[in-house]
């Protein structure tokens, strides 16, 4: 027999939320970026690729003048400019500056760590290893830090076992800052299977913001029915916290703003985990909250797995 419904007619539901969630330090400092940009130089400012991967900033950014374009033959000449926090090959700040256009470095310092890294390999003359995605804009921009043939792009275990090189190359690894924390993981031990002395860095590169989000998935997925992801289907950090979800046994579903929840996905839900890719801000996790609210009689609960303290410094052309 089922229990009866609380007032209001609406059945309870349980939403964990996780912690970590929501914004990263290099996705602060990236936007406070673009908006100090616009208040020194006024609208507009324009901005190669989108500064993080989230409609919801990059639309309020695009309000308040900023400018969004692919290429830096869209930039007017005289314009200033900024790269994104995904980081861009060094031909873009040389072309930049070639034109005499003033440009602003929003490269996460995390993605920026891996580009020095790929330059100390090549210097040891060693071919490096990138594990990454294929066509995403870090994969792009960290090649793009080194000579032409110098980075092999491995996605998978199955791409490490089909690899050219000799079990004795002077190889090095290095990956992706959003990647998945367990995939990344069977990934290098294949690869240190078939090199055994390939270098890798000291520290790994998948950012502290992407193993705490993954982290706090596992922490609150084994007790939902159903786990939401806010990010945008472009975002790898985001795509990976689906995955995560999905691996401890709960239905994810990622979603972009709180209107595309779909109240048939709630049947049968009790206990709902809710949590956001590292580009995506709090207030929607307070509209997908408020959401779920008109729909079920809801109850929350923050799960903390770790508190991050971490911020990065600006760009000296911005600090007053």
């Amino acid at each position: 027999m089922n229990a009866p419904f609380p007032v209001g007619g609406l059945r309870p539901l349980h939403v964990l939320i996780a912690a970590p969630r929501g914004f990263c330090a290099g996705v602060d400092r990236a936007i406070e970026i673009v908006e100090r940009a616009l208040d020194l130089y006024g609208a507009p400012v324009y901005v190669r690729h989108e500064i993080v991967h989230n409609r919801y900033v990059v639309d309020g950014l695009r309000a308040r003048g900023a400018v969004f374009v692919e290429e830096l033959d869209e930039v007017p000449d005289g314009a200033p400019v900024i790269f994104s926090a995904h980081g861009v090959p060094k031909s873009v700040p040389a072309a930049a500056t070639t034109r005499g256009l003033e440009w602003l470095d929003a490269t996460c310092p995390l993605v920026s760590k891996v580009h020095r890294q790929a330059e100390r390999q090549i210097e040891a003359k060693r071919h490096i290893i990138f594990i990454g995605h294929q066509g995403h804009p870090e994969v792009i921009g960290t090649i793009g830090q080194v000579p032409d043939g110098a980075i092999t792009l491995v996605e998978t275990v199955a791409d490490v076992a089909a690899l050219p090189f000799a079990g004795n190359a002077q190889l090095a690894y290095l990956t992706q800052t959003t990647l998945s924390v367990d995939d990344t993981a069977e990934i290098i031990a294949a690869l240190i299977a078939r090199y055994p002395t390939i270098a890798g860095p000291k520290a790994e590169d998948i950012c502290y913001a992407t193993s705490n989000r993954q982290a706090a998935v596992k922490a609150i997925a084994p007790q939902c029915q159903l786990a939401l992801v806010i990010g945008a289907p472009n975002s790898s950090n985001s795509l990976r916290l689906v995955e995560v979800a999905e691996r401890c046994g709960t239905p994810a579903r990622l979603i972009q703003r709180a209107v595309e929840i779909d109240p048939e996905w709630l049947e049968g839900v009790e206990t709902l985990g809710l949590t956001a890719g590292a580009s995506a801000p709090e207030t929607l996790i307070r509209e997908v909250v408020e959401r779920l609210g008109e729909l079920r009689a809801v109850t929350e609960e923050k799960v903390v797995s770790a508190e991050e303290t971490i911020t990065f410094k600006l760009p000296r052309q911005l600090i007053k």
